[in-house]
């Protein structure tokens, strides 16, 4: 048996970097930081074991303040730069963190076809809705009637329902935690690394600076009051009728997951051939 009194190899705290967090004061962010440094500790493995890929946003700063490879990649390109890491180097824990604007928007063909594909690695996005970086505009999941002063009156568009489209287009875990609590976010997190397949956090991280409204989420977030499925269809039916503040593990599934050739179907010089003149 294991000896659960015996010290962790590493603690969160090995797990992060000296690089200091520039965020604003009060924003979500910095919990999920340490909810993610805390979920490795939950793993426990070793930080040269682990890669952290991202966008560009706010919260796609992450890489650089934890002592695991990093990839700060080009805008709403995280998942397409982290599924090839993964399928390279199938060894590594592969994280990919960003936001819902680098996530939904420009990245939102790769968000959708990261989940068909159910390559084993971990998404956790840190949604806001809002474009924190770039002053305050409305972003994928912002509600159609939020007054500012770029959109008077709102937008008008319906928001993006990433839970949704997540199981619909075939993420094997789908989750949703809310910053304001960093072990439960930190539980989610280790559980959606250790879950075969693609998986997917949805994490509420508020942008107070922007968004001061947002302080209230805290009254608002509350347990999903069933448990987790591995029914797609009535985890479908829950999230359809979800109201947005249901934190926990929404669905769980089985689906096989991607893995690609031990062995080339073909040599270089046979490739090579076909494209002979």
């Amino acid at each position: 048996m294991n000896d659960m009194t015996a010290p962790l190899a590493f603690a969160a705290a090995d797990y992060k970097s000296d690089y200091k967090p520039i965020w604003c004061p009060g924003c979500g962010d910095y919990t999920v930081l340490s909810s993610v440094t805390k979920a490795l500790a939950m793993i426990q493995r070793p930080p040269h074991e682990v890669a952290v890929v991202s966008g560009i946003g706010c919260s796609s700063r992450l890489p650089a303040y934890t002592t695991c490879y990093g990839f700060h990649g080009v805008h709403g390109r995280a998942l397409a730069a982290g599924t090839g890491l993964k399928v390279a180097r199938p060894d590594l824990t592969v994280i990919v963190a960003g936001g819902d604007g680098d996530g939904y928007s420009i990245g939102g063909n790769h968000f959708l076809h990261a989940c068909r594909r159910n390559v084993d690695l971990t998404y956790i996005v840190m949604d806001n809705h809002v474009y924190g970086m770039t002053k305050g505009q409305a972003s994928p999941t912002t509600e159609p009637d939020w007054d500012n002063k770029l959109s008077p009156g709102g937008t008008g568009v319906r928001a993006f329902h990433p839970l949704v489209i997540a199981l619909a287009s075939g993420a094997n875990f789908v989750a949703r935690a809310f910053s304001g609590d960093p072990n439960g976010t930190a539980a989610i997190i280790a559980q959606a690394i250790r879950h075969p397949g693609f998986s997917f956090v949805e994490v509420l991280s508020p942008c107070i600076t922007f968004r001061p409204e947002q302080r209230q989420w805290k009254e608002l977030v509350h347990a999903a009051p069933v448990a987790e499925t591995d029914d797609p269809a009535r985890a479908a039916r829950r999230i359809m009728t979800d109201d947005g503040f249901n934190v926990g593990v929404l669905y769980a599934g089985s689906r096989p997951v991607y893995a690609r050739a031990k062995e080339a179907s073909a040599s270089l010089a046979e490739i090579e051939a076909e494209f002979a003149l």
